[in-house]
This record gives C-alpha cells, sequence and structure tokens, in this order.
C-alpha cells in the first residue's frame, strides 16, 4: 500500500516526491480554481490547493475501498505573482509570450500553497520565493514557448528547463517551490504524520 494520496496531476509534483523516494499514488478530482476576491494573495494558493483535497477526500469517501479514507491527501497550488497581481497559466501562444514579455528583467515571486487532509486535521502553509529574470529577448521568449509549450505552467515557465537555464539572474528561498512544490518541508510535514 503507499503511504499517502498525491491529488495533483503535476507532472513536476511527481517527480520531486519520487526523487525524495516518498510513497504515494495519485488520485485527482477536477475542480475550479476560483477564490474570493476578498482574499490575500498568500492564502489565494492554500485555499485553492484545500478545495483540490477536499474534492479527491469527498471522491475517495463515495468511489473507492474504505482503506483509504484513513490515507493523508496532498495538494498543492502555486501562483506566480508580479507587481501584486497573479499571472496565471498561458491560455495560447500569444498570452504565453506576453507573459514571459512582462517577466524580462524583472523581479516576480512564485507562492506554492500546501494543504495536507488527514485523520485528526489538516496541516496547510505556503512557501514564496523570489525570481529575478534577466532580460530575454522577443527571439529567445518565442524560441522557448515554440519548442517548450509551457501552456500548463503559472507565469509560462518551468525553471528546471531551457528558459530558466538562460533567462534565471537569480533565485531567492526553495527553488523546488518554483517547480511547484516546496518538497523539504513538505517531506517534513509528512513524516509528523506518517508514524
Amino acid at each position: 500500500m503507499k503511504d499517502f494520496i498525491l491529488a495533483s496531476q503535476s507532472p513536476r509534483r511527481k517527480q520531486l516526491l519520487e526523487w525524495a523516494e516518498m510513497s504515494f499514488e495519485i488520485i485527482v478530482k477536477s475542480t475550479d480554481e476560483d477564490f474570493p476576491a476578498e482574499l490575500p494573495i498568500d492564502e489565494i494558493p492554500i485555499y485553492i490547493a484545500r478545495q483540490k483535497a477536499i474534492a479527491v477526500k469527498e471522491n475517495i469517501q463515495t468511489a473507492y475501498h474504505q482503506v483509504y479514507a484513513k490515507k493523508p491527501i496532498l495538494a498543492a497550488d502555486t501562483v506566480v505573482v508580479l507587481e501584486g497581481k497573479i499571472i496565471g497559466k498561458p491560455v495560447d501562444r500569444k498570452q504565453a509570450i506576453e507573459i514571459l514579455s512582462s517577466l524580462s528583467g524583472k523581479t516576480h515571486h512564485v507562492i506554492t500553497g500546501v494543504v495536507i487532509l488527514h485523520e485528526v486535521g489538516e496541516i496547510a502553509f505556503s512557501d514564496i520565493t523570489e525570481v529575478v529574470f534577466n532580460s530575454i529577448t522577443l527571439e529567445q521568449i518565442e524560441y522557448y514557448v515554440d519548442q517548450y509549450e509551457p501552456y500548463d505552467k503559472a507565469g509560462a515557465y518551468a525553471i528546471q528547463e531551457w528558459i530558466g537555464v538562460i533567462g534565471i539572474k537569480s533565485v531567492k528561498g526553495d527553488f523546488y517551490n518554483v517547480m511547484g512544490l516546496p518538497i523539504s518541508r513538505v517531506v517534513q510535514a509528512l513524516q509528523k504524520i506518517l508514524v
């Protein structure tokens, strides 16, 4: 049996947990990513992650064997924040180019909210990483978008891909948080309840 459930289809979160040699299985349930307008920005990814975890918990209670009901559920959501505004996932090539052009030469923040639902409650936290981009050319941006198609990524980029290698000047905070999971904090939190 696996120790916990990952409520995410993100290949990057799966990869980070595998690198940490954690034992888990993936169960996901579609949820919308709306949030109350009055929420502070740093609480938005926690709110969305909580909705994902609750949806999976409810799905497990109705559609899965009872043994799953005792397993902790890990969910996460990542947002990119530039100048006080959330930058979402691009819907098409044009928007991906616009987003990356807006990040060029500037500092932005990546916030990942994490929620772990378990038998006796919830663990919830967020992690913030500051990322500074070099000035990158339109030609470089178009090359990246065309080669890597970053349409499933908040901020239209993945730090571990080509654009991160050539475009990122500095990272202050957890590098893996920018990939989608502050993995060290997640492992520590899980170890407290997986005993």
